[in-house]
C-alpha cells in the first residue's frame, strides 16, 4: 500500500453479529487500531445500509467473520474501491488473510501501511425484467429452481450465440473466486483466484450438458428461464430475487473488483488450498 493511502487513518471494522467472538474482537481491535492514532468505525456486516453511511473516506475495512461475512464486505466496499482486510473467524477462510489468534498482534502494522492489494474479477448481474439494478457477486451467481423439487429450462447464450438448453436444478455462474464454492460442490474446476475467467457449471443436469464452461473476462452469458413454477436469481447465495417463466438474467463481468489486503508476495494458494478444502469435511 502507498504512503498517499496510509496518510488516510479512517479504518472500519464490519463482524459477524451471529457469532458473539467477532463482537468482542471488534471491540479489541477497535482499541489497537484507535490507539495508531487512526478514527475507527465498528459495524455489522449484516446492517449494510448503516455501514455505507459510514464507509466513505475510510482507507480499508477489517472484516472479521468466514468467507460469507467477505462476501457481505464486497456488496458494502467494492463499489467504492476500498479494500478488505480479513480476519478468520468462520471454518474455511479461503479469502481471509489473518487468524483470530494473531489479529491484535498483526493488524497496526497493516495500518501503517503493511502489504499489497489483491484485486479478484467480479459478476454483474441483471434481470430484463426486473425494475432492479443490476447486482454484483464476488462467488457467483445462480439461476435455479425454486422451493419444488422439479428441473427448470435454462436456455443459454454465449456472447448472443446460443449454446444450449439446460434441463437442470439450475446454472451457476462463478468467478475464480467462487470456483471453490458452490461451483466446486456441483463438480465444477477450480481456477486460481487472480485469474479473470468465469465459469459456467449446470447443478443436476438431466440429459442435457453437464460439463463445465470455463469462459473468457469479456463473456456475456444471457440465461432464459422456462418453467411453470417459480425459479430464484441468487446472487452470493445472499441475495435472492424471484423469477418467472421467460425472464432472462444477463451476466457479465462487474465494473468492480474486491479489493483484498494481503501479507505475502506472491499470493501462497495451491499449497494452502488442501488444507483448507480439508476443513470443510
Amino acid at each position: 500500500m502507498n504512503d498517499r493511502s496510509c496518510s488516510n487513518k479512517k479504518i472500519g471494522i464490519l463482524f459477524q453479529s451471529k457469532v458473539s467472538a467477532t463482537g468482542t474482537l471488534a471491540e479489541q481491535l477497535a482499541k489497537v487500531v484507535g490507539d495508531t492514532g487512526a478514527s475507527v468505525w465498528v459495524c455489522s456486516a449484516w446492517e449494510e445500509e448503516k455501514a455505507c453511511e459510514q464507509i466513505e473516506g475510510t482507507r480499508f475495512v477489517i472484516c472479521l467473520g468466514g468467507d460469507g461475512t467477505i462476501l457481505r464486505a464486497a456488496r458494502i466496499a467494492s463499489p467504492r474501491g476500498i479494500p478488505i482486510l480479513g480476519v478468520n473467524l468462520g471454518r474455511v477462510g479461503f479469502m481471509t488473510e489473518l487468524n483470530a489468534e494473531d489479529a491484535l498482534a498483526r493488524v497496526p502494522a497493516f495500518v501503517e501501511g503493511v502489504g499489497w492489494v489483491e484485486e479478484r474479477a467480479m459478476l454483474q448481474a441483471e434481470v430484463a425484467s426486473a425494475n432492479i439494478a443490476p447486482l454484483h457477486a464476488l462467488n457467483d451467481v445462480v439461476v435455479g429452481r425454486g422451493e419444488r423439487c422439479r428441473l427448470i429450462r435454462v436456455k443459454a447464450a454465449i456472447n448472443g450465440e446460443l449454446l444450449t438448453t439446460y434441463k437442470c436444478d439450475g446454472l451457476i455462474v462463478a468467478t475464480a473466486t467462487g470456483s471453490t464454492g458452490y461451483s466446486l460442490a456441483a463438480g465444477g474446476p477450480i481456477l486460481h483466484p487472480q485469474a479473470e475467467d468465469m465459469l459456467l457449471k449446470p447443478i443436476a443436469a438431466h440429459l442435457s450438458l453437464a460439463t463445465a464452461l470455463v469462459l473468457p473476462a469479456e463473456t456475456t452469458v444471457e440465461l432464459e428461464v422456462s418453467t411453470t413454477h417459480k425459479a430464484t436469481l441468487s446472487v452470493d447465495g445472499q441475495v435472492e430475487v424471484p423469477l418467472n417463466n421467460g425472464d432472462v438474467v444477463r451476466v457479465k463481468r462487474s465494473p468492480y473488483v474486491t479489493k483484498m489486503i494481503r501479507a505475502e508476495w506472491p499470493l501462497p494458494f495451491y499449497g494452502t488450498l488442501m488444507p483448507k478444502l480439508e476443513k470443510r469435511e
